[in-house]
């Protein structure tokens, strides 16, 4: 059992250290900020798009 549960940490451990050697956890901060930020970038885009349509002050 103990072999068994030391072979399967060292899989986990290769599989880790191939995944930060391409760079899988390089970014992990971005992803989770950019969504807040999707919907003013559209609606910049709208708005960029037809400016008479926000006009209608």
């Amino acid at each position: 059992m103990i072999i068994c549960s030391v072979s399967l940490a060292v899989i986990f451990l290769i599989i880790f250290i191939i995944g930060a050697r391409k760079g899988q956890f390089e970014d992990d901060e971005s992803p989770a900020v950019r969504i807040l930020f999707d919907d003013e970038k559209q609606a910049e885009e709208k708005h960029t798009e037809n400016p008479q349509e926000y006009r209608k002050e």
